[in-house]
């Protein structure tokens, strides 16, 4: 049954659920996916555009999750945030979206540690740049005016590939979505795919200044 809805609006989000429940009679699990990337250099990042990929990245999977939450816990269901390697690693020139995904790594540990012995299943998944079958917008599709085209102009070409550049091979969302089936299954709590990266997100705890290295090395 699809529903249009508009997930930085909160009573969008409550007609979502409503529906769905009203429709099924039950929730067994929500899938937070909604989300926007960027490409920008850290200074010409404004707060504006925090604001505007905390939005659509954290808050709006702050308002399914509160919205879904209480069905979920009654079903024993399963609760999967989208997150991204970058929300463990950031990276450069992808101006405010490392610190969107980082939120929602946070987030989810919170609601882990709060729900998981309540019932509910919490699972993150940080991927890796996902392949498309569509064209991937150029850079001035994702421009929306002569001064974000100019500052888009300015970042390496490495820069502007999937991924920010990350030398990681491309996933297929097929694979990726039977890994978070397989997980639910499982009730197991994170997938990082590719799974190596975990080897960075710990060598950079226990040393930043050669996690730093690592980072420039395979972006």
């Amino acid at each position: 049954m699809p529903v249009v809805a508009d997930v930085t609006q909160q009573s969008s989000v409550e007609n979502l659920f409503a529906r769905t429940v009203e429709r099924f009679g039950q929730l067994d699990g929500l899938v937070n996916n909604a989300g926007l990337s960027m490409r920008r250099a850290i200074l010409d990042t404004t707060a504006e555009d925090f604001q505007r990929l905390l939005d659509v990245n954290l808050l709006a999977t702050v308002r399914c999750t509160r919205a879904a939450a209480p069905h979920l816990l009654e079903s024993r269901g399963h609760l999967v945030n989208i997150g991204s390697l970058a929300g463990k690693s950031a990276g450069r020139f992808l101006g405010a979206y490392p610190a969107a995904k980082f939120a929602v790594s946070a987030y989810t540990q919170q609601l882990r540690l709060e729900l998981e012995p309540q019932g509910l299943h919490v699972l993150l998944v940080s991927p890796g740049p996902i392949a498309r079958d569509e064209p991937r917008p150029t850079d001035s599709d994702r421009a929306k005016d002569d001064a974000a085209a100019e500052k888009l102009s300015d970042l390496p070409d490495s820069a502007k590939k999937p991924g920010g550049g990350v030398k990681a091979s491309l996933i297929r969302p097929e694979a990726l979505a039977a890994s978070i089936v397989r997980a639910c299954e499982t009730r197991r709590r994170e997938i990082v795919m590719p799974s190596y990266a975990r080897w960075l997100f710990a060598l950079q705890q226990l040393s930043p200044s050669l996690g730093d290295w690592i980072v420039r090395k395979m972006s």
